[in-house]
């Protein structure tokens, strides 16, 4: 029985190598991809035409929201629910409660970026199809892999497994499903 190809992956022995070969990928006009190394390549993302993410601008929408959620709950319940006047100040007394807005505001910004970034890497993912290539377990050592997904509008098995070739890898692996 013939198992579905996920896509094909690339094994490169040196970070410079995987850039380089990254960038004529994205030149060659493939889109679904993605690289695997031991640490972070900063160059990679650029390498390989990764957009910037939208989760800045989620844990700022977090803050802001923390920031008003934090103001309402203090000027409902000091002039609203439960009035009481203290020291002679006026029942909202805007320097007092600077605590708890600002805490609530740290704690909606940080709730956000844990779970946004969760959400937005697509974690948890306990299985992968690449788990299914044997050399893989060495991307957590000391080798550097290039994916070009199946998905790919412009993946055709054999034009791109000879592209891959002409990358210099050292070896190729077709990955399944």
């Amino acid at each position: 029985m013939d198992k579905k190809l996920y896509g094909l992956m690339a094994e490169f022995d040196t970070t410079t190598e995987v850039v380089k070969a990254a960038e004529q990928v994205r030149d060659a006009g493939y889109k679904k991809t993605d690289a695997f190394s031991p640490f972070p390549i900063h160059e990679m993302d650029e390498a390989l035409g990764i957009k910037r993410s939208i989760l800045s601008f989620l844990i700022f929408g977090g803050g802001i929201t923390g920031l008003l959620t934090g103001l309402a709950l203090v000027f409902w319940t000091h002039t609203i629910e439960y009035p009481i006047m203290v020291a002679g100040r006026p029942h909202f007394s805007f320097p007092a409660f600077i605590p708890p807005i600002y805490e609530l505001t740290i704690l909606f910004s940080a709730f956000t970026a844990v779970f946004g970034m969760l959400l937005l890497n697509g974690l948890p993912q306990p299985y992968h199809p690449v788990f299914n290539v044997p050399r893989f377990n060495l991307a957590m050592r000391e080798k550097f892999f290039l994916l070009i997904e199946s998905a790919d509008e412009k993946f055709d098995y054999e034009e791109t497994k000879k592209f891959m070739e002409s990358l210099n890898p050292q070896e190729v692996h077709d990955v399944e499903e």
